[in-house]
């Protein structure tokens, strides 16, 4: 007779949010960094687009065989995937059964929902909802575009840790307004910890989160749309994505593993894009790589393994001549 396994009970969860280029990934990257050897935890992560690029990223640089990470792409982890997240949520924790769950919405997606999903009576018992971690760039508080936007404004108010991160970079003026904005919209028990490079004691995160909800039975919406990071490669070897909302585009792309790209045509390309957010993982003659790109710079990084390049693009406006351009980059 086949053992039957324990029950998971009460398995401490942080949610980790944040606008667009704020360094999620980089805090995420930082706490696991941080977990016991001999712990096994979860990391499910929300994308805008429907690629799907932040698991081949994280994967790439923080796999000790004890890290399981599993992706909701298409956009809100609530809405556009009510059934997809509660699919991939219960697929996570009876694969990994965690000692940790760590829940990354999508900069644009609205972490309320994600909240309630977590509520519901699926997950009370499973489930502890710890100290919810909002990131933020300071910088970015002079701008209406993200002061206005009701998911940055909404990401504040549900925080119990507010991380504003990259301070490196912050003007005496930037930490003047980062004051005065917290003290206008956020509630006085919410921490503040101002901090650069993602960097975050993982023991911050432990306690219960402020925010509540009544217990409610999980919802689906109906038949979900197939997603590009299911769908089989055509015959020309990739295939392309696009999605939009909450004022923003997507565009991305999926390649055959058989596709090489040469490294420095595809610098050369993505150096040249001017953009909110970009993320991606490529195979080329020079090995694996991952990249990110924030209004700050391009990062390049060497990871140990990726199945597939794959690309995620964020703009306020997709220009038409991306995808001749990076399909030039592509070795012969």
């Amino acid at each position: 007779m086949a053992e039957t396994q324990e029950q998971l009970l009460g398995v401490p969860t942080n949610v980790i949010t944040g606008f667009l280029g704020v360094g999620k990934t980089s805090a995420i990257l930082h706490l696991l960094a941080q977990k016991p050897a001999d712990e096994r935890w979860a990391v499910l992560v929300n994308e805008f687009g429907e690629i799907g690029v932040d698991g081949s990223l994280v994967q790439g640089q923080a796999d000790d065989g004890q890290i399981h990470i599993t992706e909701v792409p298409g956009g809100c982890m609530c809405c556009t995937a009510g059934l997809p997240m509660q699919i991939a949520l219960a697929q996570l924790l009876r694969k990994a059964r965690p000692r940790r769950l760590l829940i990354e919405p999508t900069g644009l997606g609205h972490p309320v929902e994600v909240l309630q999903a977590l509520s519901t009576d699926s997950y009370r018992d499973v489930l502890t909802l710890n100290k919810t971690l909002t990131l933020l760039d300071a910088r970015n508080l002079s701008d209406n575009r993200y002061t206005s936007h009701p998911t940055f404004v909404q990401q504040l108010e549900i925080a119990d840790i507010i991380m504003a991160n990259k301070e490196d970079l912050y003007s005496t003026m930037d930490r003047q307004a980062l004051d005065a904005y917290l003290k206008r919209h956020c509630a006085d028990n919410v921490e503040l910890l101002v901090t650069r490079f993602g960097e975050i004691d993982l023991n911050r995160l432990n306690g219960p989160s402020s925010t509540s909800f009544e217990p409610r039975h999980a919802h689906t919406h109906g038949t979900e749309p197939e997603l590009a990071s299911d769908l089989p490669l055509p015959e020309r070897g990739y295939i392309t994505a696009v999605n939009g909302g909450e004022g923003f585009e997507s565009i991305g792309w999926r390649f055959s593993p058989t596709k090489v790209f040469d490294r420095e045509k595809l610098l050369a390309f993505l150096k040249g894009l001017r953009v909110e957010r970009m993320k991606a993982v490529f195979i080329t003659h020079d090995g694996i790589f991952g990249y990110n790109l924030t209004r700050d710079a391009l990062q390049e990084l060497a990871i140990d393994e990726c199945p597939e390049s794959r690309i995620e693009v964020i703009a306020e406006r997709i220009e038409g001549d991306w995808e001749q351009q990076l399909t030039a980059c592509l070795q012969a």
